[in-house]
């Protein structure tokens, strides 16, 4: 019980200063920004939460916290929250709420002025979350079939590792198909969410769930095609109901699956060299 209140301190603590210095990089970007010109750095600019002049330093410093409580609420999300099932999808949900409540007040606070404004900040969100669970659901399954296939219960191999990419290919529908649709539908006539998605969730969703296939089965080609094969079903679909060029998506995913389920690969031989020599 002791070892697992130290984790959950270290974890809050490490989270709660990554948002403070994620907080001193805003203010950063704030102070750079300029809307003619080249960017240059004219001094820190941080969100103080509509507070008047006078006590202006109190809403920086309420901005400060709420973002550190942002951080500290993800740091608790890298550990679990429960063994049973139940327990887990309702101690999820109950951290969901709590960590879009904490970004709501911020948004509403600094950034919103209308409801719509905040599925700005809670879409985003959302979708991490998504990523996130579907990632880890699709560990937990081939998990079970690796113990299964320990227990002589599961038949070995398929060619080119067809069957056992099979439950990351729904991940790769999401990822690559219903998540670009789903921000595209939401885009206003500034394209953040397209640029959110193409260089950061579909990179770091692309790598990471490359590389979790990659540990548990070694290297999987038909996975990097099958979300290169979404993308290229997206970009016509987007066409539909907006203009933006989307081609650039096609080497971001293929490079990023790939080598994710590369170094996944690599990790997984030297592991099992390592097992052998003992």
């Amino acid at each position: 019980m002791e070892k697992i209140k130290r984790q959950w301190l270290c974890r809050i603590l490490t989270g709660a200063l990554a948002g403070v210095a994620a907080h001193v990089l805003l203010g950063y970007v704030l102070g750079s920004f300029s809307l003619f010109g080249p960017a240059r750095f004219t001094g820190f600019v941080f969100p103080y939460c509509g507070f008047p002049r006078e006590i202006e330093w109190l809403g920086v410093l309420l901005s400060f916290a709420l973002f550190a409580l942002f951080g500290a609420e993800a740091g608790v999300a890298t550990l679990p929250f429960a063994d049973s099932g139940r327990e887990l999808v309702v101690r999820s949900l109950v951290h969901y709420m709590v960590t879009a409540a904490t970004v709501c007040l911020w948004a509403g606070l600094n950034v919103c002025s209308a409801p719509a404004d905040y599925l700005t900040f809670l879409v985003p969100l959302t979708l991490v979350y998504l990523i996130v669970w579907l990632g880890r659901w699709v560990g937990w399954y081939a998990e079970v079939a690796a113990i299964r296939e320990k227990l002589g219960l599961a038949p070995g191999p398929s060619p080119l590792h067809w069957r056992e990419s099979l439950p990351y290919v729904g991940f790769a529908a999401f990822l690559c198909l219903a998540l670009p649709l789903a921000l595209r539908l939401l885009e206003d006539p500034t394209p953040l969410l397209s640029v959110l998605y193409g260089w950061l969730l579909l990179p770091v969703g692309g790598f990471m769930s490359g590389l979790s296939l990659g540990r548990r089965h070694g290297f999987c080609p038909i996975y990097p095609a099958a979300c290169v094969v979404f993308i290229l079903i997206f970009i016509p679909l987007a066409r539909l109901f907006s203009n933006i060029s989307d081609v650039e998506l096609i080497p971001i995913a293929l490079v990023c699956v790939l080598a994710g389920n590369l170094a996944g690969a690599a990790r997984r031989r030297v592991k099992r060299r390592g097992e052998t020599a003992r």
